[in-house]
Formats: structure tokens, sequence, C-alpha cells
């Protein structure tokens, strides 16, 4: 009981966190997004409302974790929470997989860029990344071998959910997910270098005047910085509860149910509320919108003083100054 009341305890700090943390940085996007020319803040925009998605569908597993006597869910009612999170968590994996592909679209095709990624490609790839995740989530509710035989509870994912699910789910995505990453991030580094070359070889052969020394452009690196630093989240955060998964499957006679949904599950969650702080808080424009919230938030709170700035340390505000009374007889 005290396992499950200290789980309990977590899970609802961190879905919190989760819907805190993504709401704010969905808020800053969304008004970001008139004064941006590119569809990226679309998707980061995206990537917001998936992981606040999956900080509201954990909320649903807290009341099962905190109850005394643990309370059994229903196993249909279970499957459908569990296939909610799963769904959410498919949306957020796949919205960061967009989001490298734009970054290495726009570093591989920079002139045709925005003829590409206009507003209806982004409408369609955006539809289909959640008719996909849905698609993912709720598979296991359709396919028996999917489900677990016998349902115990309390509600948990490998309650309902037999491995073989995760073993599917990492054959035919993360690992062909990882190795996409790969390739995005060797290609944008192979393009970034050899750009930074050309620019070194003109500046050598004197073909750029000494009074006109474009600095290099940023861009490149920046956009290879921001795929490396989602494969690296990406693989820390999910990698441990998948492969582990795998191994339940191999090992029948290993039970590692109880680490992979207390430690492994919830690290892969956790990415959730790294996403906010990786690749929206990164972003220039929606830091200078955070800016402004915070700075609007600090003048409307002293706005709500009582005391005012001009008669700070006198209750009774500014005094007037005494001043003589001439009397004109």
């Amino acid at each position: 009981m005290e396992s499950s009341l200290s789980f309990g305890v977590i899970l609802a700090v961190l879905a919190s966190l989760i819907i805190a943390a993504n709401t704010i940085v969905a808020v800053a996007v969304l008004m970001s997004i008139p004064r941006s020319d590119g569809v990226s803040l679309c998707f980061t925009l995206n990537l917001a409302v998936a992981d606040t998605l999956i900080g509201v569908a954990i909320s649903s597993l807290i009341s099962d974790q905190l109850s005394y006597p643990e309370r059994l869910t229903q196993k249909t009612l279970c499957g459908f929470r569990m296939s909610f999170v799963t769904s959410s968590a498919a949306a957020s994996v796949l919205t960061v997989m967009l989001i490298a592909f734009d970054r290495y679209l726009a570093i591989k095709q920079p002139l045709r860029y925005f003829q590409i990624m206009n507003g209806l490609v982004t409408g369609t790839c955006l539809a289909a990344l959640w008719l996909m995740s849905y698609f993912i989530g709720f598979l296991p509710l359709g396919v028996p071998i999917f489900q677990q035989s016998t349902y115990q509870g309390p509600c948990s994912f490998f309650a309902v959910f037999h491995p073989h699910f995760v073993l599917t789910l990492s054959c035919a995505g993360f690992f062909p997910a990882l190795i996409l990453f790969v390739f995005f991030y060797c290609d944008m580094l192979k393009i970034a270098s050899t750009h930074n070359e050309h620019i070194r070889m003109m500046e050598h052969a004197g073909a750029v005047a000494r009074a006109y020394r474009p600095a290099r452009n940023p861009g490149d690196f920046k956009a290879v910085r921001t795929v490396a630093v989602l494969i690296g989240s990406f693989t820390l955060s999910w990698s441990p509860f998948l492969i582990t998964g795998i191994v339940q499957v191999a090992c029948q006679n290993c039970h590692l149910y109880l680490v992979l949904e207390r430690y492994l599950w919830l690290l892969g969650v956790g990415n959730s509320l790294l996403n906010p702080l990786i690749y929206a808080y990164g972003q220039k424009e929606v830091r200078q919108q955070l800016y402004q919230m915070v700075l609007g938030a600090k003048k409307w709170l002293v706005s709500l003083l009582p005391i005012s700035s001009a008669g700070k340390g006198d209750p009774e505000g500014p005094r007037e100054c005494p001043c003589n009374v001439v009397t004109v007889a």
C-alpha cells in the first residue's frame, strides 16, 4: 500500500507539472504564430497539446493508486484509459519526428522549403499524425494477442496490455524512428559542414571583399543541434521501457512488470516534461513571448497591491507640503 501511495503521489506531481508547463508553452506559441513566417511553430504547438493530453491522461490513473483499499477499475475502462495514454504518447513522439523532418527539410531544401511546407501540407501532416496516433493507441483493444488474458488490477499498462504490444511498437515504431533520426542528423551535419567549407574557400580565395565578410549562418548548425537533442531525449526517455519490454517477452519467467510500470514507464512519460523546455524555450519567438507574459503578469500583480509605489512606506500616502496662507485685507 505504501508503494502504491508513493507512486500515486509521484504520478500526481508529474501530471501537474506536465499540464502546467505545456499549457504555458501552448499559450506562448499560439500568441507567437501570427508573427511567424514558417510552420515550425505549428508543430511546436501540436507537441505542447500532445504532451498536455499525456498529463491529462495519466491524471485519470491517480485515483486508483491513492485509493485505500486499492480500487479495481473495470477492465474495459482501464483499457480505454491506457489507450488514451498510449495515443497521446504516440502523438508526442510522432510530432517530435515531424519537427526533426521539418528542420531537415529546411536545411536540405532552403529555397523550396516554404513552397513545400505550406498550410495545406502542414494541416494534412497534423491530421494524419493524430489519426495514426489514435490507431496505435487503441489497437490493443481490437487485437486479442495484445491483451492480457487475466485482469487483476489495479489499472496499469501491463494489467491490460500484453508485452507483445510493446514488442510490436519497438520493432514497427521505435527502432525505425531512431534510424530516421540518425539519418537526419548525419545528413544535416554533412550539409552544414559543406556550407561552412564553401564559405571558407570563398574567403580564402578572395572572392569575398574584405569590407563584406558574411557571418557564417548559425541556422544550419542550430538545426543540427536541435535534431541532436531530439535524438538524445527521445532515446534516453523511451528506450529503457521498450527494450525492457522486449526482454520481458523473451524471458517469460522474468518478472519485470514492477520495474517497467513504476520506473521506466514514468521515465518515458517524463519526456513530456522535457519537451517544452527543450523545443519551445529554445525558440527565440517563444522565449520572447514568454518574457512578455512574465512582464504582463508582474504588472498585473503590482496593480493589485494596496500601496502604490509613490506612497510606499507611508500608509496614508504622500502628504502635501505646508504653505503660508496670505490673507488679503
